[in-house]
């Protein structure tokens, strides 16, 4: 398989690759089995929360209450660091 990269990313895999001491192609084996398992983690976690969704075991809140929810919470942080 052959990837193409932008001169500069080539750059930045080689310069890390020199620094490391591995070869790119390790390297590049690394970022995509990373990727792929960060994929693969998110997509288990949202099949999750949509099972709990769908079963009822947790209800959904509206946009505006979970914002003003997060508001209250920054504020409170903010409150007792300050």
């Amino acid at each position: 398989m052959q990837v193409n990269f932008t001169a500069e990313t080539e750059k930045r895999l080689k310069d890390f690759a020199a620094q490391t001491g591995r070869g790119t192609d390790d390297l590049l084996e690394d970022v995509v089995a990373g990727y792929f398992d960060g994929v693969r983690q998110i997509r288990e976690t949202l099949d999750s929360r949509y099972d709990d969704l769908k079963s009822g075991k947790v209800q959904p809140i509206d946009g505006e209450e979970a914002f003003a929810r997060l508001k209250a919470k920054t504020e409170a942080e903010r409150n007792r660091q300050g």
